[in-house]
């Protein structure tokens, strides 16, 4: 049976903390270190201090957060007894914030509302159904998904991204194309579906270099955030593929940050997908659909899913990110010794379930090779 969630109440600008927050009486912060000590958490606390309502921080959270942070979180949460949950950060504080409200939730009778004011375009972990948490001593990455993971409300105000580094605007600008492309080629897509991440590619192809050219353009700032949010409930609802599973293997495996790693990696899983060289797969189809959304100029699947996998590489190249490992710095021998493991970790990775071909090891690992080298003939 085919199904779609909305998911939470979505408020855009700086209005919305008035609208969701102004009868909390005690809210529990999950942050990380940087958005505390800089002080840009002060856009939740004065507005706490303002209606005096009591709230702790727990800016414990790092890149990729594991499940020690969690648990440490759930303790902290628990002997608080906050009403609100507020998550206020990127996709590793929001994902940490979730796992983090969905467990305690267990333990209480009434489970805190949960808010998720994001910091950053790209990750849509405040609108889906998925959060990822990391077993740093096995160096895995374990995505989780289940309905009670979604927030109640998600606050998008691109007020808060317009400081956001060029290079992480275009990391998390990529990690949402992605997701909208994903998606779209998901064997979960619907017409629901489909419906977000077609308006998440265009508005990412519209505004995504403006957005990290002109960071105070807050009209490409704020398509670029909502995209992201769109993107976000397109593959909570229709789920992800093979290049997600990539991604968090060689994220985990390579130290890169997981935009970063989606980014190296789309141009290849979709010829791969494709085959455009090879033999045309179904999903050449629906690149070619992709390339119609685009405006791509061109005719026939084959030209057409081209155009579309050319696409993606040319915005990846103009946004100055790496095109290959190799150019990311990534060592030969550490590749190498990782890429036993990294195939095996793709493998077994959730997102598989819904890519719309299906990969054998030996593809995986040749994709992998492939994006080491950047030899991609398009």
């Amino acid at each position: 049976m085919d199904k779609f969630c909305l998911g939470p109440t979505i408020y855009m600008g700086a209005a919305s903390l008035s609208n969701v927050l102004s009868d909390v009486k005690r809210a529990f912060i999950v942050t990380d270190k940087f958005m505390n000590e800089s002080g840009k958490i002060t856009y939740v606390c004065d507005f706490f201090d303002k209606i005096g309502a009591e709230y702790e921080i727990f800016s414990d959270v790092r890149p990729d957060p594991d499940m020690e942070t969690v648990a440490a979180g759930i303790k902290k949460l628990l002997a608080f007894d906050a009403d609100t949950v507020v998550a206020f950060g990127g996709g590793s504080a929001i994902d940490a914030a979730k796992s983090i409200s969905h467990i305690s939730g267990r333990f209480v009778e009434k489970k805190a509302r949960f808010v998720v004011i994001p910091t950053t375009s790209g990750t849509g972990s405040e609108v889906s159904r998925y959060a990822v948490i990391t077993d740093r001593e096995r160096g895995m990455k374990y995505p989780l998904a289940d309905d009670s993971l979604l927030p109640d409300f998600a606050l998008l105000d691109a007020s808060l991204v317009v400081s956001v580094p060029p290079s992480v605007t275009a990391d998390t600008g990529i990690d949402a194309l992605t997701h909208a492309i994903e998606a779209f080629l998901s064997t979960g897509a619907n017409d629901f579906s489909d419906a977000m991440a077609e308006k998440a590619m265009k508005l990412i192809f519209g505004n995504l270099l403006k957005a990290c050219s002109e960071p105070e353009n807050i009209v490409a700032r704020q398509a670029v955030h909502n995209a992201a949010t769109m993107a976000g409930v397109a593959f909570s609802n229709a789920g992800l593929g093979a290049n997600h599973s990539l991604a968090h293997a060689a994220g985990a495996k390579l130290h890169l940050p997981h935009g970063r790693a989606n980014a190296i990696l789309l141009p290849y899983v979709m010829s791969f997908t494709a085959g455009c060289h090879t033999a045309l797969t179904p999903a050449a189809a629906r690149y070619a659909q992709m390339a119609a959304v685009l405006n791509l100029d061109c005719n026939g699947v084959r030209q057409s899913a081209l155009a579309a996998i050319r696409a993606v590489r040319t915005l990846i190249r103009k946004l100055n990110l790496p095109s290959s490992f190799r150019e990311a710095g990534i060592d030969k021998k550490l590749f190498e010794s990782e890429l036993e493991s990294m195939t095996e970790a793709a493998m077994a990775d959730g997102c598989m379930a819904t890519a719309p071909v299906t990969f054998r090891a030996e593809e995986v690992r040749s994709i992998f090779r492939t994006a080491y080298s950047g030899k991609l003939i398009i």
